[in-house]
């Protein structure tokens, strides 16, 4: 089986939901578990796939596989519904090795239009369970028929055992150097405030499903499936043109961020701020319930080009909405900001998310087509601003958009959307995206919780410190359905995304505009998210915004202190550098490390110290550098608290060598002195 890193071309089951994905964006919805209309599961740590039903016409889905054997907790799972069919039946009884297993239903099928909105039945419980076995693959993306029954895949990972108690971290600072660019260290501004005084945001990104019917002329909205269907005034602005992106570019320049403003290019934006109706079951202000020609009265036409002087104020009782106009706008009004341009959100979820203008699931060729139109509009106003597209939710949208109608024969979306945009830049003279824009929500569950959420038991907490590990590590293969749609081979998103890209469209950068890892109220999340900020700093990611899990603002702390370790350590401005050199650890399951030094002082070397073990750990480290250091400054965040503090300096135990103790799972900032 080909793997994604490579990517997997045999898709199955797995989809989550109707139309939906448990990659979307998981404060938008409460279905973002889900799906919208279906369930999700994820993996324990072991599972066996059933074969979906065909994505065409199957009405009924295969059943689960037979058994997983491995190493620990194992999961039998149902297959997928096929295109309208029902879900599968879950999987019989897994075996082997220790601890608890289980066994979960299929998904519903996809999409909800078609009638597949029924749930898998769940099968026997599992006694263990071990690494993961893959079952038969979809009958729409490969040869196993509607309704084959899944055989035993490729092992997965083995149980885990014990985690190292000591770690060696080794930084040369001559070594793997490279610029780390400050706008992955970026937000989705939901409850934490792009001006954060601790976090030190580098960007603010304005995007999520409503953006995608934004309407810059008066700031109304559609609030989509999440909520009714409604046009309001959720995004605020007030009735100045475009004022709910200047307001936030406003306080972006306060902080001298740089703010990532999403343009809607589907056809149509919410024309009226009416008053919200009641919500679910009801949905009362659902613009469905206007009439027949809803499109006409609650909607006005989005356009890319205008061929025609703009002017300002808009005018708003044209029944148009100019994308070229809005760009203008913002290029006379707020110019000297630093801005940045996304093409919508989500694409290949659309037709669940944005179905009140857009039913129908998108296709390649409309993806496409909508980003070159509106990259060009864009482009042609203001020409040295960077665009991103195509603003993907997840692993299913990078294979093949959610099982888009034309994926046969096309290949995997990513690389075709990258094959289609070079050749479009090329034809253009221009290029037309500077990033290749994706959205990232770890799969793994535990239990009934995905670990992007706030669930923070013990099983909890030691899975999402090691989910980061998917990004980039080819010796982990993470517990979770994706790795048995990626052959049992590790995930490596980020560079697997980064390798499709010199292969495609080389010198487009990588952007992970929505991320998260869940844990806010607990030194996991704080965990997981330096990780993985220290990973899109070392691995040349051009920028990431996360965005939060929580329900309140006050279920954060921990992942704002994470940013802090690298942006503020010292809570008075003391940060991480912004030049990546060589570190590695000889033991990444139980401890990361990653290095910098400035370019303006390249004697200044900064290093962040990640135990995702429980327990302390003893890290020697060796630092290689033309400087002779005498000590080391230390600044800890811990479970204690989620303000980083002073820890005891270091002296040296060799030649720029020190030892230090790691709490249990804690994120360390050492800076050796001379």
């Amino acid at each position: 089986m080909k793997a994604w890193g490579i990517f997997l071309v045999g898709l199955g089951a797995g989809v989550a939901g109707a139309c939906g994905s448990s990659n979307s964006h998981p404060t938008d919805s409460d279905n973002s578990k889900a799906g919208a209309g279906g369930t999700s599961s994820g993996g324990k740590a072991g599972m066996t796939n059933g074969a979906s039903g065909s994505g065409g016409t199957s009405t009924t889905a295969g059943k689960g596989g037979s058994k997983s054997t491995g190493g620990s907790a194992g999961q039998a799972r149902g297959g997928s519904g096929g295109k309208g069919g029902g879900g599968g039946k879950g999987g019989s009884t897994s075996s082997g090795g220790t601890g608890n297993g289980s066994a979960e239903g299929g998904d519903s099928g996809s999409p909800p239009e078609t009638g597949g909105s029924s749930a898998g039945v769940g099968g026997s419980a599992g006694t263990s369970g071990g690494g993961m076995s893959s079952g038969g693959v979809s009958g729409s993306m490969s040869n196993a028929g509607a309704g084959d029954e899944a055989g035993v895949g490729p092992a997965g990972a083995s149980g885990t055992g014990p985690l190292p108690t000591a770690v060696t971290f080794t930084v040369d600072t001559s070594a793997d150097v490279h610029a780390i660019s400050p706008l992955i260290y970026g937000v989705n501004p939901i409850y934490a405030a792009c001006s954060d005084s601790t976090a030190h945001f580098g960007l603010c990104r304005l995007g999520g499903n409503r953006w995608s019917t934004y309407n810059w002329e008066n700031n109304a909205s559609n609030g989509g499936n999440l909520l009714c269907f409604q046009n309001d005034a959720g995004l605020g602005g007030g009735d100045s043109a475009a004022g709910a992106v200047t307001q936030t570019v406003s306080e972006a320049d306060g902080i001298g961020a740089t703010t990532l403003v999403t343009l809607p290019i589907l056809d149509y934006v919410a024309a009226d701020k009416s008053t919200p109706g009641s919500g679910l079951p009801d949905c009362t202000g659902d613009v469905r319930n206007s009439g027949d020609d809803y499109l006409s009265t609650r909607f006005v036409q989005n356009v890319a080009v205008k061929g025609a002087p703009f002017v300002s104020p808009p005018d708003t009782t044209d029944g148009f909405v100019y994308s070229d106009e809005f760009v203008s706008f913002l290029h006379d009004n707020v110019g000297t900001s630093h801005l940045l341009f996304g093409l919508d959100n989500q694409p290949a979820l659309w037709g669940s998310t944005d179905a009140e203008i857009h039913p129908t699931p998108a296709t390649y060729a409309e993806v496409v087509q909508r980003n070159v139109t509106f990259a060009k509009s864009t482009r042609d106003q203001w020409p040295e601003a960077e665009i991103s597209g195509y603003v993907g939710y997840g692993y299913l949208d990078f294979v093949n958009l959610q099982y888009a109608t034309d994926a046969d024969g096309n290949g995997l979306f990513v690389d075709y959307y990258l094959t289609q945009l070079a050749q479009a830049s090329a034809d253009d003279g221009r290029r037309l995206i500077d990033y290749l824009d994706v959205h990232w929500y770890s799969e793994v569950y535990v239990g009934d919780n995905r670990i992007i959420y706030d669930s923070v038991t013990p099983d909890d907490q030691r899975a999402r410190v090691q989910a980061p590990r998917s990004l980039w590590d080819s010796s982990y293969v993470e517990n979770s359905w994706l790795t048995g749609y990626n052959g049992g081979a590790p995930l490596r998103i980020v560079r697997s995304l980064e390798e499709h890209i010199d292969a495609n469209y080389p010198g487009t950068k990588l952007a992970v505009s929505e991320w998260g890892y869940g844990g806010g109220t607990d030194i996991s999340g704080a965990v997981a998210a330096a990780d993985a900020l220290g990973i899109f700093g070392r691995d040349q990611v051009g920028l990431a915004a996360w965005a939060t899990s929580a329900t309140a603002p006050d279920q954060d702390a921990f992942i704002l202190a994470a940013f802090q370790m690298f942006r503020n350590y010292d809570g008075a401005g003391a940060a991480f550098g912004d030049t990546s050199v060589s570190a590695t650890s000889s033991a990444i399951d139980a401890a990361s490390v990653y290095a910098s030094v400035d370019s303006g002082n390249p004697n200044r070397v900064v290093i962040v110290a990640i135990n995702r073990n429980e327990n302390d750990v003893t890290a020697t480290l060796d630092v290689a550098d033309a400087q002779t250091f005498t000590s080391a400054d230390v600044f800890a965040l811990t479970a204690a608290s989620p303000t980083p503090s002073p820890a005891a300096s270091l002296t040296p135990t060799s030649a720029n060598g020190f030892t230090y103790v790691m709490p249990g799972y804690s994120v360390s900032v050492i800076v050796p002195k001379t």
